[in-house]
């Protein structure tokens, strides 16, 4: 019987215990590596939402500069019919939302109008707070621009 232990001893290689152990870990490092880049991609489409916003802010300050005033859409819409002038001469295109289920949303005068994106996270500083053209800004992630 001591022949036999002494035997044992002298291979190599990992037991079932060890094996498992090194597999939990790595299970939990690749969940907190998942987790930590799901967060990161939200973060990075709201950032490209704002950007889309102030792009096609610029491109109606532009229209404004061209015509003496904005497109005119009484209620707030998704940005397709109404800021589809801006294709022509301002812009190469309307900016689409990165994610599956939000749009841009436009609504205004000739004097004055009101952009707005729904985002992820929170809002960031800047963003307008108000209810103009039924375009209700008061969310915690509603991100609206005004002239």
């Amino acid at each position: 019987m001591i022949k036999y232990f002494h035997e044992k001893k002298g291979q190599k290689g990992f037991t079932l215990i060890e094996l498992l152990v090194v597999i939990a870990i790595i299970g939990i490092l690749a969940t907190i590596a998942l987790v930590s880049l799901n967060t990161a991609r939200s973060k990075a489409r709201d950032t490209r939402r704002v950007s889309d916003l102030r792009q096609i802010a610029l491109a109606l300050e532009m229209y404004y500069d061209d015509t003496g005033g904005y497109p005119v859409q009484a209620a707030c819409a998704a940005i397709a019919t109404p800021l589809s002038v801006l294709t022509t001469t301002y812009m190469g295109a309307l900016p689409v939302d990165p994610g599956t289920t939000n749009t841009y949303f436009y609504g205004g005068t000739a004097e004055d109008y009101i952009l707005r994106a729904i985002l992820e996270n929170t809002i960031p500083t800047g963003s307008y707070a108000g209810a103009e053209y039924t375009c209700g800004c008061a969310g915690p992630t509603y991100y609206c621009i005004r002239p």
